[in-house]
């Protein structure tokens, strides 16, 4: 099968050697996303929510590169620095999400993120 590589300029720029997302069949793999405002290019870390809120703006201006939206995603992965910001990160990711038509999920507490923030969020969806 043929990958194609989806980029927009709606969401950051990748800070390493990788894609924004990869598409291959009908399913799409999107790299982990930060809290970095793509106009400016700088993170906002103002607090918990504000930091999950851009992050999911930003998995869903992939989304929508590649035609989809979030009743697509199949599968989340959340990385957090602090499992205590467990409660306040949910709450912001639930309001993307229809409750019937949730992903399946993991949630991982981890030393370190990229540029130090505090949540990233990587998906897969699917046609």
């Amino acid at each position: 099968m043929k990958r194609r590589i989806i980029f927009t300029e709606k969401a950051p720029l990748p800070v390493g050697p990788y894609n924004q997302a990869i598409m291959i069949g009908k399913v799409l793999y999107i790299s982990g996303q930060i809290a970095i405002n793509p106009e400016t290019g700088v993170l906002n870390l103002e607090t918990i929510e504000i930091e999950t809120t851009l992050v999911m703006k930003n998995l869903k201006s992939i989304l929508e590169a590649a035609k989809m939206n979030f009743e697509n995603v199949i599968k989340s992965t959340i990385f957090i620095s602090d499992m205590n910001n467990y409660s306040k990160i949910n709450e912001v990711y639930g309001q993307f999400f229809n409750p019937e038509n949730a992903p399946a999920r993991e949630t991982v507490e981890v030393a370190n993120l990229p540029k130090f923030v505090n949540v990233e969020i990587s998906m897969i969806a699917a046609l």
